[in-house]
């Protein structure tokens, strides 16, 4: 395996081709062991990955502790090359429930304060606020983020699930590095308008759930049982006759990565890397097995043929279900 690096867009920093979304090893898909959450942290800086990705309201701030801890045991030059990336902005509640969005200039402050030190590092490398608050100009929120950067506690401005509009406010605003999105074989809303828009401004695109959580990982079954705590077990592409749906265009993404002597995941991931060098996918492995198998898709070459044959197996808008339940998918911008 050879770890290539691209650019999150034209003003973005440099970063592995691959990068490790670590939200799995605080919340939402059921218990995760910390000690091997650090040591899956460590495995993927020492393969090359640089690319950290987490949210201030992932655990309510475990996340960014676990990574912070990481970080300090990690050797100095790997802990030097990593570059993290951490959204903002979603408010919870002592139950973990969701109250939406906090936009506001002094509100992006006062959370990036928290986050500062939670890592235990003097700068954030992209910020980001998670969703759009619909009360606040994207321009404020983004304008107090510009203001970090020139204060030095933010390196680089990111976008996290808006749509095409709302981008170009935002970059009309200050250079916008990359935008965070949901962009997968059975996800690929983005490719219409949202897409262009980003290359024509020369930003990047972080993709994440290039496994659909799970779903199009090749390991997930139908007769899993999944905890009270578990996204997936409200998330509707998961339930009864979604789910049955989804899992045979699985299998039939399986004939292909057995014809080319990969796994389902890597040839997933594989797809999403040839969608082009301005795209760096987000795989949430939670245990050094699963980053290795995620590792190996960049050793996958998809031919013209096999692209073909993936689009023929699993076209586009083939997915059941919403990737999100209704009250989420009203946070989302088309």
């Amino acid at each position: 395996m050879t770890m290539r690096t691209r650019s999150l867009g034209t003003t973005g920093p440099q970063v592995s081709a691959l990068g490790l979304g670590c939200m799995g090893m605080s919340a939402l898909y059921g218990e995760a062991d910390r000690a091997e959450s650090i040591a899956t942290i460590h495995a993927a800086l020492e393969a090359g990955v640089t690319l950290l990705d987490t949210g201030d309201f992932y655990g309510m701030g475990h996340n960014e502790m676990l990574i912070g801890e990481a970080l300090r045991a990690a050797p100095a030059a790997r802990r030097e090359q990593a570059v993290v990336s951490v959204k903002f902005g979603a408010l919870r509640g002592p139950d973990g429930s969701w109250s939406g969005y906090d936009g506001r200039p002094a509100a992006v402050k006062n959370f990036a304060a928290y986050s500062l030190q939670r890592l235990g590092v003097d700068h954030i490398d992209v910020y980001r606020i998670a969703r759009l608050d619909p009360d606040v100009p994207v321009e404020e929120t983004v304008g107090a983020i510009a203001d970090l950067v020139e204060k030095g506690y933010v390196r680089h401005i990111g976008l996290s699930e808006v749509g095409a509009g709302t981008v170009r406010r935002a970059a009309a605003t200050a250079p916008i590095a990359d935008l965070q999105i949901e962009y997968s074989l059975i996800s690929r809303g983005i490719e219409a308008e949202i897409l262009p828009a980003v290359r024509e401004l020369g930003i990047g695109v972080t993709a994440y759930g290039v496994l659909s959580r799970g779903l199009i990982s090749g390991h997930f079954t139908a007769d899993r049982q999944l905890g009270a705590g578990d996204f997936r077990a409200m998330s509707p592409r998961f339930q009864g006759d979604n789910l049955t749906h989804n899992l045979a265009l699985v299998e039939a993404l399986r004939k292909i990565a057995e014809q080319k002597g990969v796994t389902v995941a890597q040839i997933a991931i594989a797809w999403v890397l040839s969608r082009g060098t301005d795209i760096v996918p987000l795989v949430g492995a939670r245990r050094r097995d699963r980053l290795t198998e995620a590792l190996g898709a960049l050793d996958v070459t998809l031919d013209a043929a096999d692209l073909a044959a993936i689009e023929q197996a699993v076209p586009a808008g083939a997915a059941a279900g919403d990737r999100y339940p209704a009250a989420q998918m009203a946070h989302l911008e088309a």
